[in-house]
This record gives structure tokens, sequence and C-alpha cells, in this order.
């Protein structure tokens, strides 16, 4: 399948895209909670993922389509269910409220634009559901395997940490400022970490090392956006802002003894 032959399906997800990330502006402008943006985000998602996954190119649904498909509903009801009840439990989102607050009267118009280019920035991970989907090698290539047990990797991770964030959230006492128990102790963000190992399960899908399915590299571009997003971008910078201005001190320790992404012992010396 040559890249111009995708060409329409690509044009397709960036339109749904497109459209899911004008439904998430429009629910923020009304609940006033942008909490919920990545909630929407991570549905609509998991739909264009799964829609794109089932595409009938070759007539007969394929196991590999049926897997990947499978993957997609899971990871996005179990991340999409928890941003919704994290939402639930706060009035906003510490890192949207931050550019709210900056845009000041154009907070409206920057919304929007800002969630369009999010819309864009998100294809390059719809391309890898389809590309992984579609590879016609049939399922079962050691590759394949080493694929589900990175996404089984990604997806207990993520689920832990954010369970251990919630529990530590739940029973910390007025001093305890800063979640340093479990993963939080070997990454400031292992959350993220987790969700980035996530995204590395497409390329090992989608790549067909014998050289006959050349757009199956495509899905390289999706961990890679993924940690540009996650470290450079929406992730780590806006939440590292809040958490200093919030926390100080307390913080910026947190911050001199712990890894910022990839998971690493606390430094030595370091209080």
């Amino acid at each position: 399948m040559s890249l111009p032959a995708i060409l329409p399906v690509i044009f397709a997800q960036m339109a749904a895209l497109s459209l899911i990330m004008a439904g998430a502006w429009a629910f923020q402008q009304r609940t006033r909670n942008s909490g919920f943006v990545d909630g929407v985000w991570t549905f609509g998602l998991g739909l264009v993922g799964i829609v794109s996954a089932l595409l009938p190119l070759s007539g007969e649904t394929t196991t590999r389509q049926i897997v990947v498909a499978l993957i997609m509903l899971a990871w996005s009801l179990r991340l999409g269910l928890h941003i919704v009840r994290r939402s639930l439990e706060r009035a906003d989102d510490p890192r949207y409220a931050l550019l709210i607050r900056q845009w000041g009267s154009h907070a409206r118009r920057q919304m929007f634009i800002l969630l369009q280019k999010q819309a864009l920035v998100t294809l390059p991970l719809a391309i890898a559901i389809f590309v992984a989907a579609h590879n016609p090698a049939p399922f079962g290539r050691i590759q394949d395997w080493v694929g589900v047990l990175v996404i089984l990797l990604g997806v207990l991770g993520e689920a832990l940490a954010d369970r251990q964030l919630h529990d530590w959230l739940a029973a910390r006492k007025k001093d305890d400022r800063v979640c340093d128990r479990g993963l939080w102790r070997w990454s400031r963000h292992p959350n993220y970490f987790f969700e980035w190992v996530f995204w590395l399960a497409f390329p090992l899908f989608a790549i067909e090392l014998s050289g006959g399915y050349a757009s199956g590299w495509l899905a390289l571009a999706a961990p890679v956006c993924m940690y540009w997003l996650l470290v450079y971008v929406s992730g780590v910078p806006p939440l590292e802002q809040h958490m200093v201005a919030k926390h100080g001190d307390a913080y910026r320790a947190y911050q001199a003894r712990t890894s910022v992404f990839f998971p690493r012992p606390p430094a030595e010396g370091t209080a």
C-alpha cells in the first residue's frame, strides 16, 4: 500500500480530528473546565483509531485489524475514564488554566486555535494506528508479540502511576506537598513516560523488515511525536511551571533528586 493510496484516509482522519477538537473547545467553553479537553481528545482518537483499523480495504477483516482496534478501545476507555473522573474532582486543568489567564480577553479564540493545532499534531498517531492495522503480514510475528508486551507495559504502568497519585492525594497529610511515592519517586512524570511507551508498540506492529510494506515506517512518527508533545510542549513544561508556582522549594527539591521523564533511582545526596 503506497503513500498516495492512503492519502484519502489521512485527509479523513484529519477532518475527523479537527471536528472532535472543535467539539472539545465547545464543551470547554460551556463547562469552563478545560480538564475535559483531554478526555474528549482521548475518546476521539480512540474512535478514529478503531474506525481506521477496521476499514475494509482488502475485503476480509484480518486478525491484525481486530487486535489493533481492541488495543485502541482498551486504551481510550482506560485513559479517557480516568481523565473524566479527575476532571470531575477539580475545577480546571492547571496547564490550560495558566494559558487562559495569559491569553486574557483573547482566550476564547486562542483556545480554539490551540485545540486545532492539537488535532494536527495528533494526526501522526492516527496514521500509525492505520498502518499498523493494515500491515499485510499475518499477525503472529515475534515483533508483534513484543508489541503486545510493550502495550501491556505502557497501559499497566500508566494505570499504576495514576492510581498511586490518586491514592496519595486522597491520603496525604498537610505537610505532604509533593508525591514521591512508588513510580513517582523514580520519575516526576511516570504517567507520561508510560503513555510514550504505549506508542512505541505501533512501529513494531507496522514495520515489515522484509521491505514489503514501506508505509509501515510512517508509524515511527507516533512515538517521536508523543515524546515531543509530552516532554517539550503540552505535558511537562506547563505542569512543571504550575507545580513550582504552587509548591515552591518543595517541588524544586523534588526536581533536583528525581528524573523528569525516564525512570531512574533518585539522585543521592538530596533530600
